[in-house]
């Protein structure tokens, strides 16, 4: 099932998504894909319901604005250099563990919401990534056992600040949480959907040039390992996210460097996850 979650800014209702490409409104099924929804069986519950209430269910108009498919998270844990290729790009070694830092969730929007570049930048980032969504409360987990806690997964484009990021004294936060910075979706496919998230291509394009092309077989620390790791840490709660890392392909790792500008379009997919589409903009007061 692919979740979707549709409408103005502010006023998204849940959706579905079906295999020919057609949407339709679930508002009077569920709530909305939340914390709730995620913990109490919420993917069983809807796939029962669908089965009698499909055909009497409004249909999404083709023009309709997708937001995120899913409300705020508690949060969004984000693992760094998790492809070999890109950590020789970025001039940095192999982790032996996993590299953990957090995205702030108010830096999440629509798949085709614009990236705003904030005041003050020069060194706006793209970075095309697989993010988990977590399904089952998650603590102290079994590597074994981890596929259990995921509900499924997303395209996220982790857009980085790389001054922000790397050049000011601190964490990596700093170049990864401002306003625009996370856009997910266009839908979640839960995890029958995805019969490996390890042989997964994903790619980025910028004003059509291909950019990053990779394939999640090339993760240093695969979806289990992560959770497992993770959970050993902080508590994930339904809802919440992991992006898995970026491959090779980055504006930083280019010669010369080459970050995004006004007017730039932003392009990415990954198997089975759809394509998203953002316009970049200037910050404006």
């Amino acid at each position: 099932m692919k979740l979707i979650r549709f409408g103005a800014v502010g006023h998204e209702k849940p959706g579905v998504e079906l295999n020919d490409g057609s949407r339709l409104d679930v508002s009077s099924l569920v709530s909305d894909y939340d914390e709730k929804f995620f913990a109490g069986d919420g993917i069983l519950v809807l796939k029962e319901k669908l089965k009698s209430a499909q055909d009497q269910l409004p249909k999404v108009e083709p023009s309709a604005r997708l937001g995120a498919p899913l409300t705020r998270p508690s949060k969004i844990v984000c693992v760094g250099l998790n492809y070999a290729k890109h950590a020789a790009e970025s001039g940095m070694d192999i982790p032996a563990e996993p590299v953990l830092f957090f995205k702030a969730t108010s830096a999440i929007v629509g798949p085709n919401d614009d990236i705003v570049i904030p005041k003050g930048s020069e060194k706006t980032d793209w970075e095309v990534e697989l993010a988990i969504v977590i399904g089952k409360k998650a603590s102290y987990v079994d590597e074994q056992d981890a596929m259990e806690h995921i509900a499924g997964y997303v395209l996220h484009n982790d857009v980085s600040e790389r001054a922000f990021q790397l050049e000011k004294s601190g964490q990596w936060v700093k170049g990864k949480s401002c306003d625009t910075f996370a856009p997910l979706g266009p839908f979640i496919a839960t995890r029958d959907e995805i019969a490996d998230p390890g042989k997964l291509n994903l790619w980025l394009k910028v004003n059509g040039e291909t950019k990053q092309d990779s394939d999640t077989s090339d993760l240093i620390f695969g979806v289990p390992h992560l959770v497992s790791y993770i959970s050993q840490f902080m508590t994930l709660l339904p809802g919440d996210i992991i992006s898995t890392g970026t491959p090779f392909g980055v504006g930083m790792g280019l010669t010369p460097p080459t970050y995004l500008k006004d007017g730039d379009e932003v392009e990415l997919g990954i198997d089975g996850l759809g394509t998203s589409i953002q316009k970049v903009r200037a910050y404006k007061i």
